[in-house]
Order: structure tokens, then C-alpha cells, then sequence
């Protein structure tokens, strides 16, 4: 392993945009992405994303003008939150988080009927077990689902369990999916798991809409979860068929005694507990959000989906992306490699979350009416909404790059050091949030997410910062006092611009697409204008990538 500084700079993975050429695949021994791909990768993986993220949020706007944010949507929120919950800690994210490093191994000595033999094992395997583990859910759901809600009453929880149980299925097809996008992943595939979810969304608001004048109003909610289970198989169909497109293909091989499955077993066990405990922050929130009021759950969700949509965009592409080339570093014992990618990571999330940051600070309220207050969705549910989206800006660069130093982590083949930050996280959501939401309500339930990330994204750096020398922490701090200062003036020049056309245009459908349009383009403008001037490494590489496109 490296120690200290390296001799010289070091150029990272996302450095030379601009000048990559391409190698001769048969000069190559094995797969190694190279600078431009691996920029192009990211940023197709960006725009993908955001084009679901997009159409979660259509999604959203049509469940907000059927359900509004009150008890039923509640009950929909925390019914789809377990089996969710379920998923992070047998499915897709921990078997990719737990197979891809030993999978990318193999193909990386070349030993490619091992990885073939590998990957069909589990995939049958993951099937096999969470097939068992669904049927067990949905017969248990009577007892287990009022456990998470206290503050609901009998009516409400017969909801709560009729929904779990028609949503417990997409455990099972969210499984087998991961297992399909860790081998694509492996490959550097991410077209197809990038613009997956689009059609994941579009299948669910066709279910929605197509059929809802079919059934009673009081039964539209439970048509929210067929849509959910459709759009899963949609997403399954669109991962599975791009697998084809590899050179993996599928055996009839069940070797559940291998070495090699025992291995993964062992790393997802400490990838498991630590992507549960992350998503047992959401059932945090809900459980306390359910005792300020019955609309609790859902307002903290609703706002969750507009904060996803930059978390999903920027942080999520750049780790996803970043994640199978960590893995082949720590493969190779190129620490000097890893680091640098990780740190240009680091920086790249800054400087794309902090502006975001600064636009929902001013504008989260106008946000929230424009997206989500028609139909049922009133005046009250966006004041409550507004102010758990506010409080969840704090969180948004501090979650980003707890993600990618996760899944750095991982790469490491070193899960159980995430896994006790993990567990740091809840215990700190959960102490804050007992004391914050008496007197603060929503916010301070939300505020304990943000408290709680912060200091875990600081001990991740440190543990990382002795295992590898350095993080380029002096960089980082320098960047983001730039960015800060940018982001800053985007504020200032957003909320201007929305205030004075706010009063212009009026507060009808075409006046506020027009105020909080024009508002954020001219922030988004004065920030590029601003990190262009400061003349910042990140933000050129940003756009040499934009002038290659």
C-alpha cells in the first residue's frame, strides 16, 4: 500500500477529458477504463438519471393530486418503506455492493468461467432465498407493519398491511435486478440501469392514471401499489435484456458451497448491515414524523423526492460510475490511482451539490407549491413539505459524499468500517430526532439526518485518510470555500429574480413555471459564471467535457 504523498501530482480518472485516446482493445490484458469513457460514463449516467429523476418526480405530482400528503399517503409511504428496507439489506445495493469487487477480481485475472460461475450462482441463490423471505413478509406483515407506525390508528393500519403486502414482490425482482446491474456494472455498462427507473416511473403513472377511473376512489391508493410492482418488472426486463450486451452469459451451475460465494456472503453480511442501517434512518424519520401528525410520514417523503432529484443526478452517477474503477485500483493495489479518483470525486460532488444546496435553502417553498399543490395537495401540506426540503438541503453534499467514500469502502474490500459508521449514523438520527421533533416538529426530525451524516462523512475521511496518507484534503477545503462563495451569489441572484416575478407573473400554473424557471437559470448562469472565473480545476473539467459532447 502507498504511504504519504504521492512524488508528483498525479492525474485522475476525470482529469484528462480532453486528451484520452483510445487504446487497442487487443493491446489491452484487461478491461481498464479510460479518462474520457469513464467522463462520458458519468455524465451519460448524470443526464439519464436526471431524465428518471424527472419523471419520479411527474410520478410524485400525480400521487400528490390524487392522495395530497395526508393519512392514506402515509400509510402507502411506510407500507413501500419496509420492503424497501428489506431490499437494502438482502437485495440489489448490498449484493452489488458485496459481488462486483470479487466478480471484477476474477475478470481481471482473466478467469472469466470463474466469474460466469460466480454471478449464476447467486443470481440463483438471491433468488432462491428472497423468494422465502417475501412469502414470510407478507404472511408476518399483520404483526410487523404497526410496529413502524405508533401514532396511527386501527384504519389506517389495515391500510398500512394491505399495501405491504402487495409490495413485498418487488423484493424478490429488485434482487435478481441487482445481481443483473452489479455484472453489467462490472463491464462499465450503465445505460441500462441509468434509464431503468425512467420507465420504472413511466409504468407506474400509467397504472395509475389509466385505471384509476375504473376503481372506487377510496381503492386508487392500493392501484399506487400495482404500479409500483409493474414498473419493477419493467426495470428487471430492461437490465436483463442489456446483459446480452456482455461477455457474460448465464450457467447452469448452483455451486452455493464455492469458496468464492462464501466470500461474498462474508463481505455482503457488513455491506448489508450498513446499507440497512442507512435506510433505517427513513423509518426513523417516519416513526417520529408519525407522531407529530398522521401526515408526518408523508410530508417528510414528499420533500425527500425533490431532494433526491440532485442527490440522484450528481452524487449517485459519480459514485455508481466511480465505483467498478475503485474496485479494479484496489484490485491492483494502485492506492496512489484510487485515491486521486476518490478525491476528484469528492471535489466533482461540491461542486455540483452545494449549488443545489443554496437554490433549495431560498426557493424550497415555491419549489413545493409548484410541484406538488393541486387536488388534494393544499396550502397546510406545502408549508409542512417546504420545511422538511429545507431542512434536507443541509444534508445533501454531506450525503453525496458519504456515498462515495461508502462505497470506497467497499472497494477496499473493507465493509465493516461503513458498518459501524452506520450504525453511529441511526444512533445519532435517533437521539436527535427524540429530542428535536417536540419542539421543532418535521424540521427537527429532518435536521437529525443532516447532524447525523456530517459527522459520519467526517470519520469516514479520517479512517480513510489513514489508510491511504492523504485525501487531498486541502484541495477539497479549497474547493469548497470557492464553490461555497459561488454558490452563495446563486442564492442571492435566485431569490431576487423569484421575488420580483413572484409579484409580476402571479402565482397561476405559467406564472410560477415561469418565476422559479427563470430564477434557477439565472442562478445556475451567475454560479457557472462565478466557478469559471475562480477558475476552478472541477468546473473545467466539467467543461471540456461539455465542448467534447
Amino acid at each position: 500500500m502507498s504511504e504519504g504523498p504521492s512524488p508528483g501530482p498525479r492525474r485522475t480518472e476525470l482529469d484528462d477529458v480532453a486528451e484520452a485516446e483510445v487504446l487497442p482493445s487487443e493491446e489491452v490484458t484487461a478491461p481498464r477504463p479510460r479518462a474520457g469513457r469513464l467522463a462520458r460514463s458519468t455524465a451519460f449516467f448524470a443526464f439519464a438519471t436526471g431524465l428518471s429523476r424527472i419523471a419520479g418526480l411527474v410520478r410524485e405530482i400525480v400521487a400528490a393530486s390524487f392522495f395530497g400528503a395526508k393519512g392514506q399517503m402515509s400509510a402507502f409511504t411506510i407500507a413501500f418503506q419496509l420492503p424497501n428496507l428489506v431490499r437494502s439489506l438482502f437485495a440489489d445495493a448490498a449484493i452489488q455492493a458485496a459481488f462486483v469487487p470479487v466478480f471484477t477480481e476474477h475478470l481481471e485475472r482473466g478467469e472469466n468461467r470463474e466469474a460466469f460461475r460466480l454471478g449464476s450462482t447467486l443470481i440463483y441463490l438471491v433468488a432462491l432465498i428472497l423468494g422465502l423471505l417475501t412469502a414470510l413478509f407478507i404472511l408476518l406483515a399483520p404483526l410487523l407493519m404497526p410496529l413502524f407506525a405508533p401514532g396511527f390508528g386501527d384504519e389506517r393500519d389495515q391500510l398500512m398491511v394491505a399495501l405491504a403486502q402487495a409490495l413485498f414482490p418487488i423484493l424478490l425482482l429488485l434482487g435478481v435486478s441487482g445481481m443483473v446491474v452489479g455484472v453489467l456494472n462490472s463491464y462499465d455498462r450503465f445505460a441500462a440501469f441509468a434509464i431503468a427507473p425512467f420507465f420504472w416511473n413511466l409504468a407506474i403513472i400509467a397504472v395509475l392514471v389509466g385505471f384509476a377511473p375504473l376503481v372506487p376512489e377510496q381503492d386508487e391508493i392500493h392501484l399506487y401499489a400495482v404500479g409500483v410492482v409493474v414498473g419493477t418488472v419493467v426495470q428487471l426486463a430492461i437490465c436483463a435484456a442489456d446483459i446480452r450486451n456482455t461477455p457474460f452469459r448465464l450457467l447452469r451451475v448452483f455451486d452455493w458451497r464455492s469458496p468464492d460465494v462464501r466470500r461474498v456472503l462474508l463481505l455482503m453480511l457488513p455491506v448489508t448491515i450498513s446499507l440497512g442501517l442507512i435506510n433505517v434512518n427513513l423509518l426513523v424519520n417516519s416513526f417520529f414524523g408519525s407522531l407529530v401528525s398522521d401526515r408526518g410520514p408523508a410530508a417528510i417523503d414528499k420533500a425527500f423526492r425533490i431532494y433526491m432529484l440532485p442527490q440522484g443526478i450528481f452524487s449517485v452517477a459519480v459514485a455508481t460510475v466511480l465505483f467498478p474503477t475503485l474496485s479494479r485500483f484496489a484490485a491492483r493495489a494502485e492506492y496512489d490511482d484510487l485515491r486521486a479518483t476518490m478525491a476528484n470525486g469528492m471535489r466533482q460532488i461540491v461542486l455540483l451539490l452545494m449549488p443545489a444546496t443554496a437554490a433549495i435553502l431560498v426557493l424550497s417553498e415555491p419549489m413545493v407549491r409548484l410541484v406538488y399543490q393541486r387536488g388534494e395537495f393544499g396550502v397546510g401540506q406545502t408549508e409542512l413539505v417546504a420545511t422538511a426540503l429545507f431542512w434536507f438541503a443541509f444534508s445533501l453534499p454531506f450525503n453525496g459524499l458519504f456515498l462515495l467514500l461508502t462505497r470506497t469502502f467497499f472497494s477496499l474490500q473493507r465493509p465493516w468500517v461503513p458498518s459501524a459508521i452506520a450504525a453511529m449514523n441511526l444512533a445519532v438520527t435517533a437521539l436527535f430526532s427524540g429530542l428535536f421533533y417536540g419542539p421543532f416538529g418535521i424540521g427537527g426530525i429532518v435536521a437529525a439526518t443532516a447532524i447525523a451524516t456530517g459527522a459520519s462523512v467526517a470519520v469516514q475521511s479520517e479512517i480513510l485518510r489513514r489508510q491511504l496518507g492523504r485525501l487531498e484534503l486541502g484541495r477539497l477545503a479549497w474547493t469548497t470555500a470557492r464553490v461555497t462563495l459561488a454558490s452563495a451569489l446563486l442564492a442571492v441572484a435566485s431569490y431576487a429574480t423569484w421575488r420580483l416575478l413572484d409579484e409580476l407573473l402571479g402565482r397561476g400554473l405559467a406564472g410560477q413555471i415561469a418565476s422559479l424557471g427563470v430564477a434557477l437559470a439565472l442562478g445556475a448562469v451567475v454560479y457557472g459564471a462565478v466557478i469559471t472565473l475562480l477558475r476552478i480545476p472541477e468546473a473545467s473539467q466539467i467543461w471540456s467535457l461539455a465542448r467534447r459532447r
